[in-house]
């Protein structure tokens, strides 16, 4: 795991009360407590300093667990989504930006799951466990700035693709072995294809513009292609995005993530203000105790924090069983169980979203105002989740599962359902 481990394993586990949060991820959990120690180490001062956390990209490397998605086909350890999901939430509960990549390397190790034909799942999927590939990305469906674009070969020579552009929100892309990159290849925007290209290729440039108010160590800024060479088969396909209801399980697995960030978060946060409250808190003077875990509004607030988060964890993994037991189906997988789990899905967004806001802003009036001092970082809860839950919006959600309510009829998947 690298030395940084070394400095303190416990760092991450020594202020969890075990009557709220259990930490159990079976044959992973050594490897998972020991990775989330060492991103709880400094993540309150690399929040403050922003930048790529390049130290800590290093220990999710050396950690083995990049390669959880990885089908067994493809000598990986074929991890179930559940499992999955729950590391991430407990990354997100120390560390809100390297989970948020952690969830990303798995969303692009599902991509081409997804959408590779037999011999890019074998190239791209068994290079990710021999070489042990970070994956970046630069696959954001509303910037249609990158244009891909075909070039006839001269004197006997292949033709290839010539990429050009600027993606944004490129989640990531610093520092990644291989790029997933959406692209039209068409003057019809629909037209969208996914590739996948080291991310050393000349013409690709990674840019430092990343500089938002929550998630500060995301590396998500921008990536330009200036005449880029891609090859044919570096265009995943067939099946491609245009497949099987099974193909569009993609933007339910980033859903997903997203889920579990924000829940993560909101555990995060109430776990740092119950140690808050037990080393620090004061009871109001009027109360009439001596502590301030006795203070009964104190008691009150906190029942209704752990209620919520209760609420969104129960809903977040249903869905992840879910979502399971959808990808085992495979081919056979029907429109309609798709969209059925797609409203799942929504409604676990909504919740969660809602649930994580409120935790995040409520734990100061729990541990009062000289919790706001900067040194404690507890802020940074609630900017990560500010940041995420604007990802893409939730009043469509809330309207999609309306009108599913009313009608029965399921949403109509797209990059963001």
């Amino acid at each position: 795991m690298g030395q940084i481990l070394k400095l303190d394993e416990q760092a991450a586990a020594r202020y969890t009360p075990d009557h709220l949060v259990a930490r159990d991820f079976g044959a992973l959990t050594d490897a998972v407590e020991q990775t989330a120690a060492a991103l709880a180490l400094t993540a309150t001062e690399r929040d403050r300093s922003g930048g790529t956390a390049w130290t800590e990209r290093q220990v999710l490397r050396d950690s083995g667990l990049l390669k959880l998605a990885v089908p067994a086909a493809f000598g990986g350890p074929e991890t179930p989504w559940p499992t999955i999901y729950k590391i991430i939430r407990r990354f997100a509960e120390v560390d809100s930006s390297l989970a948020h990549l952690f969830g990303f390397q798995h969303l692009q190790v599902a991509s081409v799951a997804l959408f590779g034909n037999p011999e890019q799942k074998a190239r791209y999927l068994g290079k990710t466990v021999s070489e042990n590939w970070f994956w970046g990305n630069a696959t954001n469906g509303l910037d249609t700035r990158a244009t891909l674009v075909w070039r006839d070969g001269k004197d006997g020579d292949a033709g290839y693709y010539e990429l050009n552009g600027i993606k944004s929100f490129c989640s990531g892309a610093t520092g990644s072995d291989m790029l997933n990159i959406t692209a039209p290849r068409s003057v019809d925007p629909a037209d969208r294809v996914f590739l996948s290209i080291p991310t050393a290729r000349d013409g690709v440039n990674v840019l430092d513009d990343w500089d938002n108010l929550g998630q500060r160590q995301t590396d998500s800024g921008s990536v330009t292609f200036d005449k880029v060479w891609v090859e044919a088969h570096e265009v995943l396909g067939p099946p491609g995005t245009s497949g099987t209801p099974r193909a569009t399980l993609r933007t339910l697995v980033s859903q997903l993530i997203l889920i579990e960030i924000y829940i993560g978060n909101a555990q995060g946060a109430l776990l740092n203000a119950w140690k808050y409250t037990h080393e620090q808190g004061r009871p109001w003077l009027t109360s009439g105790v001596a502590r301030a875990i006795d203070d009964p509004f104190t008691q009150q607030h906190y029942g209704d924090l752990r209620i919520a988060l209760r609420g969104a964890i129960a809903l977040a993994e249903d869905a992840a069983t879910r979502l399971q037991k959808a990808w085992e189906r495979g081919d056979a997988l029907t429109a309609e169980e798709r969209g059925t789990l797609a409203v799942a899905i929504y409604e676990t967004k909504i919740a969660a979203a809602r649930v994580a806001l409120d935790i995040t802003a409520r734990i100061f009036e729990v541990m009062g105002a000289r919790a706001t001092a900067a040194k404690y970082g507890f802020d940074r809860y609630w900017r990560n989740v500010r940041v995420h839950t604007l990802h893409d919006s939730l009043d469509y959600k809330l309207k999609d599962v309306g009108h599913w309510v009313l009608t029965g009829e399921v949403p109509t998947p797209s990059i963001y359902s």
